[in-house]
This record gives structure tokens, sequence and C-alpha cells, in this order.
């Protein structure tokens, strides 16, 4: 069944985390945007798993769009291989033009910078600023933690059940990929809208 989404972000680690299952979990969605003609848009590295996704997604003939800011491109952890590097002058910079040609969020096993990518886009629906979906992808459990945080702010009080539910959770790459096969396509107007009121 052909993607009926133009473009996906991925947020994953630019280390490979313990368990093979993260890597393998990061080459199929790379691989599987390809087949599926969905444009990947990533972190721009080259390095962990952000390396993986983007090198899969290059082998099986994808489009590949790599954002990075410039005080990492000087420490040369970009990646050369991509279709196109975009290079921004901050991080928040890079995730503004990230969401920008995203129509869904894929959050793949990552450490503190895969957190702040995905509270940011989760706070940024959570105030109406975008209704794109946000996949976590729970590869062998590894959003455990992050759920039981995310569950606990609603059971203090401090979040609504309703912004709990502003993220989806699916088991594996390949659910993550059948999702994506739902999801119409989103008014990239209203993204480019979205992103000068951010």
């Amino acid at each position: 069944m052909p993607a009926r989404i133009n473009a996906a972000a991925v947020f994953c680690g630019s280390r490979f985390g313990n368990l093979p299952a993260y890597k393998e979990a990061a080459e199929a969605v790379g691989a599987g945007l390809a087949q599926a003609g969905i444009h990947l848009v990533y972190g721009g590295g080259y390095v962990g798993l952000m390396g993986v996704v983007a090198d899969s997604a290059i082998q099986a003939g994808g489009r590949v769009t790599g954002i990075i800011p410039e005080f990492l491109e000087a420490r040369e952890v970009m990646h050369r291989g991509v279709t196109e590097l975009v290079v921004t002058d901050s991080m928040h910079t890079r995730k503004q033009k990230m969401f920008a040609l995203a129509d869904a969020f894929l959050i793949l096993p990552g450490g503190f910078g895969t957190f702040d990518e995905l509270m940011e886009i989760l706070t940024w629906k959570q105030l109406q600023l975008h209704a794109k979906p946000i996949l976590i992808v729970n590869t062998a459990n590894w959003a455990q933690g992050v759920l039981a945080m995310l569950n606990e702010a609603v059971s203090q009080g401090f979040a609504s059940p309703e912004a709990r539910g502003l993220l989806e959770v699916v088991p594996d790459a390949a659910a993550a990929l059948q999702r994506l096969e739902l999801i119409p396509r989103s008014d990239s107007r209203e993204a480019l809208d979205a992103t000068a009121r951010m």
C-alpha cells in the first residue's frame, strides 16, 4: 500500500544503546520509509542510531534530509551522504525545520537529546500548534521509563488524561510503518504557519 504522507521525522540516539534490537529497529525504519516513498527527515548525524536510520534509507533508495546545527557540523559528526544536509544556527531552529518538513514523528530509542525532541514536539501539540501524529516505537520496551514519567504527570495532576493521549505507542518498527499508512497528508501551509508562531 503506498504511503499517504510525504515525510516523517525520526528522533533517535547518537549512540547505539546496549541491545542489538535498537539497531535493528533503526535499520527497519530507515529501509521501510524509503520503500514506502516517505521522505526521511532526521538530525543529520552519521553516528549511532541516527547514522543507521539514514544509511538504511539511503541504501533502500530513499530521500533523506539531515538537519544539523552548525556547532555539530564543526565537530564533523554530520552525514555527508544524505540527499540534502541543512545546517542551522541553533538546536531550536533545527527542531523547527524538522517540524515544518514532517507529517509525522517517530521516536526511536535514544537518550537525553531524543527525550528533549519528544517533549518539545509533544508540548507543541498540547499547545495546539500542530496535530501531527507522534509515535513512540517501544522497541524492547526501551521507553517504559519515559511512559511512566508521562503517566505520573497525569496522576499527580500536572497533565490531563487528554494530553497523555496526544502520542501513540507502537511495539516495533513494523507497527510504526503500518501506522504511517493510515495518516493523511498534512497541510504544509498549516505547518509553516505553526512554525512562524514558535
